[in-house]
């Protein structure tokens, strides 16, 4: 991908919108050879025929072109409700990015156009989708809504975004969790960008939040974002380092290689305890590392849909 996102000025000299449809654009010509065939605007209108579903609504003209099976989706069906959730914290805006790209992202940024891409793919299929942000602050709530006007706004929400600066500051996770959960009242698919770094220091009450986001039968997939390069691979050279913690400020200064070991060990135990306890509540666990594509984002949120359906 050549297109680049710079923040240069305080201004986003980028279209959002134009960056996620091109990369779910890329995407969907490739599922040609995918469960997935045959997504894209011409389906937006129709749904994957399930065994044992009535015949009597098959689109045969559809099956004739594309050799799959497809019912008609009527207006009195209910389409799909998302609400995105995105963790601002300041550890999200780690690494340091001054040009971004595609193949160039930290986390804040990775989650920014991972949103995009998922609110392409719910516009494509006419679906409702709102959007949370939260940090030291409850920065932002938008109720899930399908107009163009409503994806403008989120998306400009998601430009602002990328330029925010972080904040040294302790993020309340769990209250604004709660908060978010209060606000949800219709069924939705929920998806949440996140580093997860709240969790060693509450995780009980941090996963009391999470199923709170889940009551009314919602359902909740935990993107675990992190650079994995550096924050579980711990690849560094071998001289001084003074590492930052960027919420609270507190510096350690250290030789990477003397504790790459240790560190490989507690990170490895902490994903799996974070893998675990999400099991234990039914939250889909994805591990994102934001070096990555997003054929993964896409895939989740593909079968998600089936399956919330």
């Amino acid at each position: 991908m050549s297109i680049k996102t710079e923040l240069q000025n305080s201004k986003v000299y980028f279209n959002l919108q134009l960056l996620a449809s091109q990369v779910v654009e890329g995407m969907i010509t490739g599922m040609h050879k995918s469960p997935f065939h045959g997504f894209s605007s011409e389906f937006a209108e129709h749904k994957v025929y399930n065994n044992g579903e009535s015949t009597k609504h098959i689109d045969w003209k559809l099956f004739a072109r594309t050799d799959k099976l497809y019912t008609k989706k009527y207006e009195e069906e209910t389409n799909l409700r998302c609400h995105l959730i995105i963790d601002n914290s300041a550890s999200m805006h780690y690494p340091k990015r001054k040009n971004f790209s595609v193949t160039n992202l930290n986390k804040i940024g990775f989650s920014v156009l991972a949103s995009a891409i998922l609110m392409n793919l719910l516009k494509k299929q006419r679906d409702a989708v709102g959007l949370s942000v939260y940090g030291n602050t409850y920065d932002f709530h938008i109720s899930e809504k399908g107009s163009e006007r409503h994806f403008n706004l989120i998306t400009n929400q998601l430009e602002q975004l990328l330029m925010s600066k972080p904040k040294v500051a302790d993020t309340n996770t769990v209250k604004y969790l709660h908060e978010i959960a209060e606000k949800l009242h219709k069924r939705s698919l929920i998806f949440f960008f996140t580093d997860m770094l709240q969790y060693s220091s509450n995780k009980e009450e941090l996963f009391g939040a999470l199923k709170h986001l889940k009551y009314n039968k919602h359902e909740v997939v935990l993107f675990h974002t992190l650079d994995y390069k550096t924050e579980v691979d711990f690849e560094y050279d071998n001289t001084p380092k003074s590492f930052v913690d960027v919420e609270t400020g507190e510096k350690v200064d250290l030789y990477p290689e003397n504790i790459k070991e240790v560190f490989a060990e507690k990170v490895k135990n902490y994903i799996n305890e974070i893998k675990l306890e999400c099991a234990k509540y039914k939250i889909k666990y994805v591990p994102v590392d934001v070096s990555e594509s997003f054929d993964k984002i896409v895939n989740i949120y593909l079968t998600e849909k089936q399956r919330f359906g």
